[in-house]
């Protein structure tokens, strides 16, 4: 049987998603890469292009029909990016091949919860039938945590600047909702051109609205770094948020081209990766053998999700047994999952593919690095 994966290899998501391959690898390796009689085969492809620094509908759809035409694939970890799965989930459903995504966290892709979009998300099941889930809490959770950490700040006001892709606009909107619940004024939710050599009239904008706190929801390839030091250049004394999009070393290290240390204290981000002490033994074994597996790898965010993703899909092959319909019988299984104890803590897949993981881990940055603060175990605000 073969695991593809499928993430941004190429820009700024690199690091990240070298990461998170490498805690795939990790995974199958231990277990010498058999499930009982079954031998898997791991296949990484890249669902981004040098030209663009980042994934692209035609690569994304090209890595879905690969895996969709291979008769011994029997799931798929991926994408990274929820704009990257809302091309490639409906071919795989209809190919009915299980996906499993590690990082995932736009709402549309499981329910109509606010933060979606008209269709959604119906429109990624052509099959009517669910194939998909994921292991990392969705932005309505996202979205509530980025606002009871603003509330925590004192936050009488913010700005929100989304991206306009898939992941940032739902997150958006999802902070917008949450941050309004909770008292904060909500000045505006705008989007931007991630092409655009500077963002200095943006935050101009944001200075005369009178902005205490600033909140982006994107991710690092859309112009992040050019986006945070405009708007601290124009507010210095402003707080700076963003969501797991910009958790990526190019955001965060300045020897990769991050934000520099002055615009870095100002910021703080949300990742649903908490530190290793707060793991459960399993997790905390995992961030020791990953260090002892790959010494010469940074250790992103999301290996550990990833490293998960590929235990959750070899349980559910375990499960599975001798199905004459493995597929089915793996995607069967992934919803059938409940009090996993697992390197994240125990979890369920609920009927919608979401995890009912919903601790987000409040993040400052220190010499180019995430520097665990607090947690906040967030739940999201009722429709």
């Amino acid at each position: 049987m073969t695991i593809y994966s499928s993430f941004p290899y190429q820009g700024p998501p690199r690091s990240i998603s070298t990461s998170t391959s490498n805690g795939i690898r990790l995974a199958l390796d231990q277990v010498r890469h058999r499930v009982g009689r079954f031998e898997l085969r791991y296949v990484r492809l890249d669902d981004s292009t040098v030209q663009a620094a980042n994934w692209t509908p035609e690569a994304t759809s090209a890595n879905a029909r690969r895996a969709a035409q291979d008769e011994a694939a029997i799931a798929y970890i991926g994408e990274f990016n929820s704009g990257a799965t809302a091309i490639s989930l409906p071919i795989l459903n209809e190919a009915g091949i299980p996906q499993v995504s590690p990082s995932n966290t736009a709402v549309g892709l499981t329910t109509d919860e606010p933060g979606s979009t008209e269709g959604e998300p119906d429109k990624y099941y052509p099959t009517g039938k669910r194939t998909f889930v994921r292991i990392a809490p969705k932005d309505t959770i996202q979205g509530t945590a980025l606002a009871t950490l603003m509330k925590q700040d004192g936050c009488a006001n913010v700005f929100i600047i989304n991206d306009e892709e898939v992941y940032g606009a739902g997150l958006a909107r999802n902070i917008e909702r949450s941050a309004a619940e909770l008292g904060i004024a909500v000045l505006g939710n705008s989007g931007i051109d991630p092409r655009s050599p500077n963002y200095r009239s943006v935050a101009a904008r944001l200075k005369v609205e009178g902005t205490e706190c600033f909140a982006f929801a994107g991710t690092t390839p859309n112009n992040a770094v050019a986006l945070f030091k405009d708007v601290h250049a124009a507010m210095p004394d402003a707080r700076l948020y963003g969501g797991d999009g910009v958790s990526d070393s190019p955001f965060i290290d300045p020897e990769q081209g991050g934000i520099p240390a002055n615009v870095a204290r100002r910021t703080q981000i949300t990742v649903p990766t908490l530190p290793p002490e707060a793991y459960p033994p399993a997790g905390r074994r995992f961030f020791a053998d990953y260090a002892k597996a790959y010494p010469d790898s940074r250790l992103e965010p999301y290996a550990v999700y990833g490293y998960e993703a590929a235990r959750l899909i070899m349980d559910a092959i375990r499960r599975a047994g001798n199905s004459d319909e493995m597929r089915a019988a793996v995607v069967e299984q992934l919803f059938e999952t409940k009090g996993r104890q697992s390197v994240l803590g125990t979890y369920d897949i609920d009927e919608n593919g979401d995890t009912t993981l919903t601790d987000y881990g409040v993040y400052r940055i220190r010499g180019g690095e995430l520097r665990f603060n607090h947690t906040i175990k967030a739940r999201a605000t009722p429709p």
